[in-house]
């Protein structure tokens, strides 16, 4: 098969990770940034064109969007939607992952446990935000942000004030969520294909930071999940229209709580931690994908 990889990091270590598994099970694979990509609209047949060639041999795609380039991503997606190749996430499931409040309305949608959130208007009463988030601490995070970045916790009016006010200056969306103290800055990793846990790891913040992607200097180690966790995180996939994903949770008192959905999820840190090679069950899960495609199509001829 020919696959391409959308990878504005050709080094990146997911990127070469996909990269290797898909030549290791005989595939052409192929690296494009996707930031480069000229998108053609014309009666019905669509072209993208990459270093002023027409891209028109692909059997499939593996999105690889950073949140800095999510619309631009999703739009070249979306071509190759068109052009009938086969895509490992879907434009609108990507967008949808993305925004934190919308994926987080539509987990709600199908009953599934969030930490408590309060999305904030333009000119919102914070204290009566904090009150329904049973007071301080609260978290305070963009909407688009990764990494951690602009995640940030309030302990007390004065600084929830002015971290609000200063990402709405910047006309930045947040959302203000409860604190879950007993989590003790450690959250679940998860990684799914194909409506299965493939891999799962324990994130434990550093000393004295809460946040804990392993962007922030966080430890990780291999972590089984319990069945209703399995369950949880694969109707967490489905809801946001995801295949492949990366979901995260909180263990509370109340149970398990999705933090998020990511549907670029970084495979250095699950890989390396959990021994699993994560972005060969990706590769399968296309081959299979691209097969089940390649017979529909044969027998509508």
């Amino acid at each position: 098969m020919d696959i391409a990889i959308l990878s504005r990091g050709p080094q990146l270590y997911s990127t070469q990770s996909l990269y290797k598994a898909g030549r290791a099970r005989g595939h052409n694979m192929s690296i494009i940034d996707h930031t480069l990509c000229n998108l053609v609209i014309e009666d019905g047949h669509p072209e993208i064109y990459y270093e002023g060639q027409p891209i028109r041999h692909y059997d499939a795609v593996i999105p690889r969007i950073g949140a800095s380039v999510t619309q631009q991503g999703a739009a070249v997606i979306t071509h190759f939607e068109l052009m009938n190749v086969f895509t490992a996430a879907r434009a609108n499931a990507l967008l949808l992952g993305r925004d934190k409040l919308r994926c987080l309305q539509q987990l709600q949608r199908q009953g599934l446990s969030t930490p408590k959130t309060v999305a904030l208007g333009q000119h919102s009463d914070l204290w009566s935000a904090v009150n329904v988030l049973d007071g301080f601490p609260v978290v305070i995070k963009l909407l688009e942000g990764t990494h951690g970045i602009g995640v940030i916790l309030c302990e007390s009016m004065q600084q929830t004030e002015s971290t609000v006010e200063a990402f709405q200056r910047l006309k930045e969306r947040v959302i203000m969520q409860e604190f879950i103290k007993e989590a003790k800055g450690a959250d679940i990793r998860a990684l799914v294909v194909a409506g299965e846990v493939v891999a799962s790891m324990k994130r434990q913040a550093q000393k004295g930071e809460f946040r804990s992607n392993l962007h922030r200097g966080a430890s990780a180690s291999a972590e089984k999940l319990t069945q209703a966790e399995i369950n949880m995180v694969i109707r967490a996939t489905k809801a946001v229209g995801l295949s492949v994903a990366g979901v995260d949770l909180l263990r509370s008192e109340r149970g398990p709580l999705i933090m998020e959905v990511n549907a670029s999820p970084g495979l250095e840190g699950i890989e390396t931690t959990t021994g699993i090679n994560v972005a060969a069950k990706i590769i399968q899960f296309i081959e299979k994908k691209v097969r089940e495609r390649r017979r529909a199509q044969a027998k509508l001829r």
